[in-house]
């Protein structure tokens, strides 16, 4: 199944960025470019740094100028993710591309990358969520209240798994198809954002 293999990866580059902790350290894929693990572990890489950059930003003692930084950085995050998920995205494409979906065959309303995305950032709650039950400077009240949360992270995870692979099974039976809609981002793009082209 897909979404075993990509948990295992995902948790694999969560638990490396947290052997350093720290937001400058380098990406080292342990997966060749030309495979798609390469894409999914540098997929959660990003989405590790991101999630720690959301945290720093919340700080109530944050400087202006260190939280524009982080924005700033959290934009260009959140633009190679989507690019990422793309790339993920045309890997299926071209392996489903000899498919002949049936006559009345449907589109999902979620793109099989799309979703490998929640279920990378949900694979984060369940890190860190669990990291809570775990903590020993705060209260039994709060350890019980992330368990309870913990366990329904779990069985999200569960019934995100089994949609993911029923979706790409039924792409690859032909009962379901893929289109796939670029983001087309605007902001981003000098040309479409009138702050800066009118700047």
């Amino acid at each position: 199944m897909f979404s075993t293999k990509a948990i295992k990866i995902f948790q694999q580059s969560i638990d490396n960025y947290h052997i350093l902790d720290t937001l400058t350290q380098p990406l080292n894929n342990p997966y060749p470019s030309s495979e798609i693990d390469h894409l999914i572990y540098k997929k959660n890489w990003i989405d590790t740094i991101q999630w720690h950059l959301e945290d720093i930003i919340r700080d109530p003692k944050i400087t202006p100028e260190k939280a524009l930084g982080i924005k700033r950085k959290i934009d260009a995050s959140n633009q190679e993710r989507t690019d990422l998920v793309e790339y993920i995205d045309s890997y299926f494409l071209n392996l489903f591309k000899d498919v002949t979906p049936h006559k009345d065959a449907t589109i999902n309303s979620e793109s099989p990358a799309w979703a490998i995305d929640r279920l990378s950032i949900l694979e984060l709650k369940i890190y860190h969520m669990r990291e809570e039950t775990e903590r020993k400077n705060t209260t039994d009240s709060h350890r019980n209240t992330c368990e309870n949360k913990l366990k329904i992270l779990l069985e999200q995870r569960k019934d995100l798994s089994t949609a993911i692979d029923t979706l790409l099974n039924d792409i690859k039976e032909g009962r379901k198809y893929m289109k796939v809609y670029k983001q087309m981002k605007m902001y981003n793009d000098e040309t479409l954002n009138p702050v800066l082209y009118n700047g």
